[in-house]
């Protein structure tokens, strides 16, 4: 915590009268040290996330808080307001104000001891102890918890207690519930909740014993609310002498409780603002489901109402598991989230047969001739001592690979939409899509059709009798006719006219269109480095290779496809050893790992690069890999094999103007990055400011490189 917040980030005379001149009053601060690279795109992210809850609390408290990619490590600045500020709290203006930046990419251990803090500002002492501190230095050291609260206190007084004293009784608040704050282990059953402390008489549950409640809090950033609310009820319930243990489900992930617990418990409580992860798993108790602010605001209410729901015996129906997606899923996905994801997720399963099959029929046609594609079948004719049998063994193999990749597409994406049920008929269309011609897009569209069917009978109230052979026999067989039905008789034939009119596009291309087009494949390989747009990018090469006899300008697609997304992670391993002064120690780690990822084209490599500072790294990433693209395909380089980077280059049609390509945009994309994270570097010096910030800013600068 000690690097999380200095005297330099608190702010005891807060002059600010609304919550945004106090974001960006104690914003300001966090640029003056290096910890925020963008004040207007940090400050439009606080508010983003302030439109989706206000961020007062009772007891004179304003939490403002995001996650940011303009944030270069978690920092936590603090104001406190004489007049008070408005930030939506029901009992009045908010005079202590905290706010929490973290990175985009923050790890678990910084993002515990923020929570931690959470969870702290629900202890009465400590934001007494921050009111009444005289200086900044006192509230830095009392919020990262190396002085308790009355010893704070004692010396803003300029009260000095004894050195045994202080051991005695210092606490670290913030250490100290860093664990809890992490996703607590549940105790076992019949534990307390805390040390020492004993259930008031009457507070029982079954069989005599003390009333038990599990809890799940989260909200939407999942840094402060989630925490503050479990701090909350477990002190409301040490009060009413009820057991309470809390599942946090925050940034830094969550701890499932233990099946026992769940099982011993007499009540439930969700304090949340997301969906509760795995909810299922709590089906059949006492329930209370709430905002988790009313968590924070009214917990023994909450306590009081769940004890008499247990009483009157309600309890709450099993509730469905959900598809795939939605297990994986956040609460705020529209459709257009949704739709990408279940396309995502037969993209996904269909990728492993498009390296496995598309690899065997490159290699086949190294061992065994461009002719390979001509041979016998090896069921008639294999020759163990012939390099050509072996090669016309790889390349069926790699073809039987590729008859898979429609059906697996289909099938996946309706297994992401409506969970097993879709696998057949999803299956089903995808096979029917390969029959009429209709292709990549007709599977497709044969996933989206056959999830949409299942999810659509699921909806319809069964009589119980029925249910057992539901998703047996009725599901697959309805969903498999109305798939079929439409696939071959009402948009199969259309679908199969679009595919072929695409094909012969593709053929024609040449001279600047073929460029242009690999120019804008690079673009798209490195926006999102493996991300939804990458995967287009990618799918659309595989899916000109996926047959037997690719033509000569799907082979090209997919070499320039392959080049430039070997571009990103190259470049940020190449600029991390030119100039390694400009990124973080662990930045220059992670360069090391990126010369063998971008070797072997996985773009991802790149990602720990981008979270950090995605405004210089993307846009450099896109240059390169344009360049790379088009010259890719302006030097007519062709590859049979859908992955493999730099060990596939014997497979590649003009080897070394495909490794010059790759090179030219490898250098460019450092280049860039270098030359924008050295302009970043100079920036506080050319600023404008007090010398208290210059001296403060070359202080930090000159022991912390600037992050990416």
């Amino acid at each position: 915590m000690s690097d999380m917040i200095t005297a330099d980030l608190v702010d005891l005379d807060l002059s600010a009268d609304t919550k945004e001149a106090a974001a960006r009053a104690l914003a300001e601060r966090m640029v003056a040290q290096g910890r925020v690279t963008d004040l207007e795109g940090f400050l439009a992210d606080v508010a983003a996330r302030e439109a989706q809850m206000p961020t007062g609390l009772d007891g004179g408290i304003g939490i403002p808080h995001c996650r940011s990619a303009h944030v270069t490590e978690p920092t936590l600045a603090f104001g406190r307001s004489a007049a008070g500020i408005d930030f939506g709290a029901p009992d009045g203006p908010a005079d202590l104000i905290f706010l929490i930046a973290a990175p985009a990419g923050a790890d678990d251990a910084h993002l515990t001891i923020l929570s931690a803090l959470a969870r702290q500002l629900m202890n009465t002492e400590f934001t007494d102890a921050l009111r009444s501190a005289g200086d900044a230095g006192t509230a830095a050291t009392l919020i990262r918890g190396e002085e308790a609260p009355a010893t704070a206190g004692s010396a803003s007084a300029g009260a000095q207690a004894s050195e045994d004293a202080s051991e005695d009784s210092a606490a670290t608040p913030v250490a100290a519930s860093a664990g809890a704050a992490a996703g607590s282990t549940a105790p076992a059953p019949g534990a307390a909740t805390e040390s020492g402390s004993a259930p008031a008489p009457g507070a029982t549950g079954t069989g005599g014993r003390p009333f038990r409640i599990i809890a799940v809090t989260s909200c939407p950033t999942g840094i402060a609310h989630t925490y503050m609310a479990a701090e909350s009820l477990e002190k409301a319930g040490h009060e009413a002498g009820v057991e309470v243990v809390v599942e946090t489900q925050g940034s830094a992930g969550f701890t499932r409780l233990e099946p026992a617990v769940i099982a011993a418990a007499d009540g439930v409580i969700f304090a949340h603002d997301v969906p509760v992860r795995d909810k299922d798993r709590f089906a059949g108790k006492p329930t209370v489901d709430v905002g988790v602010k009313a968590g924070i605001n009214r917990p023994a209410e909450l306590i009081s109402e769940v004890r008499g729901k247990a009483e009157r015996g309600e309890v709450t129906a099993g509730a469905a598991a959900g598809t795939p997606v939605e297990r994986a899923g956040d609460s705020t996905e529209g459709y257009g989230t949704k739709l990408r994801k279940w396309l995502m997720s037969g993209v996904s399963y269909m990728v492993p047969f498009v390296a496995a099959g598309g690899l065997l029929i490159a290699l086949g046609f190294a061992i065994g001739g461009w002719k390979v594609n001509k041979a016998p079948s090896v069921m008639d004719h294999f020759v163990w001592t012939q390099t050509g049998s072996w090669g016309a063994l790889l390349f069926q193999i790699g073809v039987v690979s590729f008859g898979f990749l429609v059906p697996v597409l289909a099938g996946y994406i309706a297994y992401g939409m409506a969970d097993r049920p879709g696998l057949v008929p999803g299956f089903v269309g995808g096979s029917i899509a390969l029959t009429i011609n209709a292709g990549f897009l007709g599977g497709l569209a044969a996933g989206l059709i056959a999830g949409g069917v299942v999810m659509a009978i699921q909806k319809i109230d069964i009589p119980a009798a029925l249910r057992g052979i539901m998703p047996v026999v009725v599901i697959p067989l309805i969903s498999s006719a109305i798939v079929g039905f439409l696939m071959f008789v009402v948009i199969g034939k259309p679908i199969a006219a679009a595919q072929r009119g695409l094909t012969d596009w593709l053929g024609g291309l040449t001279g600047t269109n073929a460029i242009l087009l690999g120019a804008l494949l690079g673009l798209m390989m490195c926006f999102d480095l493996g991300g939804p747009v990458n995967k287009v990018a990618y799918t659309f090469a595989t899916a000109g290779i996926a047959v037997a006899s690719p033509s000569d300008s799907a082979m090209k697609i997919m070499a320039a496809v392959m080049a430039a997304g070997m571009v990103p992670p190259l470049a940020m391993a190449l600029a991390t050893t030119v100039r390694g002064k400009l990124f973080t120690q662990t930045e220059r780690e992670n360069g090391k790992a990126a010369w063998v990822l971008g070797a072997s084209f996985i773009s991802e490599g790149a990602i720990p690069f981008a979270a950090a500072d995605p405004l210089r790294v993307i846009p450099s990433a896109m240059v390169g890999g344009a360049i790379t693209g088009a010259l890719s395909m302006g030097f007519g380089a062709t590859l049979r094999a859908p992955h493999g980077g730099i060990f596939v280059v014997p497979l590649i049609g003009n080897p070394f103007l495909y490794l010059i390509a790759i090179a030219v945009g490898v250098c460019v994309s450092a280049a860039l990055v270098v030359l924008l994270k050295g302009m970043r570097k100079q920036a506080p010096e050319t600023t404008p400011t007090d010398p208290a910030a210059n001296s403060a800013t070359a202080s930090k600068e000159a022991k912390q490189p600037v992050a990416a």
